[in-house]
């Protein structure tokens, strides 16, 4: 096994094409093709599943898609250290459910940690999404939050894919509305009270739950629910539609001036929001600096 072929099966699975692959690779399609099975014969595992559409990477596939984007970045900071004799390029990612202090964090990270070489990665995406790129080591920390609803299934994937949740701080559960909406006078506000009015929910692709949902209470069925992808096209429809959400309260008023306010739900309900990382990772400076970071943003010492 060498590191150009490493490099060849990581290309690979990135694209999900064989073909696309090698032209990015410039080489012949049938040498990347050689190659993968050359791997896959030496290890006794099969890597990639074909199909019509391309490839997918089996359960197997994606252990190995994680040990090997490590041995490559070890191997450049190596090179970095003793050939280049460039300072050596600082690593760090995160994949989160859409929270603006995730993000707020990460700047932090990247103003304290990013001097004249780095590789950073923030990921905003759905909740199976992070524990797979934790799982495949493509982030170091996933972001995401544990309740009543959803505990038992993620717990079991989390297990599954030997993953480890660690708490940060919790959070009750709020609902964010534009400032002139019917409802923003209340003090508090009730399921019950919003029914009448727009729900909006993060999309989670194919794996579309009440276990992997990014909002408490979805379990409740509703008249009327959007789904979407991007934080802006939340806001946009709260000001719009008279649309809401439902999440964890904390939410910085200078990205939106005092557009969206944010009114605490009665049910009863709790966010366990902490981070998920491989069983036998160890936490390095950074990891250790963006949690405390994140613990800035605990509701109980905001208050």
């Amino acid at each position: 096994m060498t590191l150009q072929q490493l490099k060849y099966i990581v290309m690979a699975a990135e694209v999900g094409s064989i073909t696309e692959a090698a032209k990015q690779l410039f080489i012949a399609q049938s040498s990347l093709s050689n190659a993968i099975k050359d791997v896959e014969n030496e290890i006794g595992l099969t890597l990639f599943i074909r199909n019509r559409s391309g490839v997918t990477l089996t359960k197997e596939g994606a252990e190995f898609l994680g040990y090997a984007r490590k041995v490559l970045q070890d191997m450049e900071s190596l090179e970095d250290h003793y050939i280049t004799e460039l300072p050596k390029k600082i690593r760090f990612g995160v994949s989160s459910q859409h929270y603006t202090f995730t993000e707020n964090a990460f700047v932090d990270v990247v103003k304290t940690f990013g001097q004249d070489r780095y590789d950073f990665y923030y990921n905003a995406t759905g909740t199976h999404q992070i524990l797979e790129d934790v799982k495949n080591r493509l982030s170091n920390l996933g972001i995401i939050f544990l309740s009543k609803e959803n505990e038992r299934v993620l717990k079991k994937k989390l297990k599954e894919y030997q993953l480890t949740f660690h708490h940060i701080f919790s959070a009750k559960p709020h609902v964010f509305l534009q400032k002139n909406h019917p409802l923003a006078r209340k003090k508090s506000l009730t399921l019950r009270a919003l029914a009448s009015y727009p729900r909006l929910n993060f999309v989670q692709g194919s794996y579309e739950s009440i276990y992997y949902s990014e909002e408490l209470f979805s379990s409740v069925e509703v008249d009327k629910q959007i789904q979407v992808n991007d934080r802006g096209a939340i806001v946009n429809f709260m000001l719009g539609l008279n649309a809401y959400t439902i999440s964890s309260g904390i939410f910085p008023k200078y990205l939106h001036g005092e557009n969206i306010i944010v009114i605490p739900l009665e049910e009863a309900a709790t966010m366990d929001i902490g981070y998920i990382i491989n069983d036998k990772q160890s936490l390095g400076e950074i990891e250790n600096y963006y949690i405390q970071e994140l613990k800035k943003y605990d509701p109980d010492q905001l208050t």
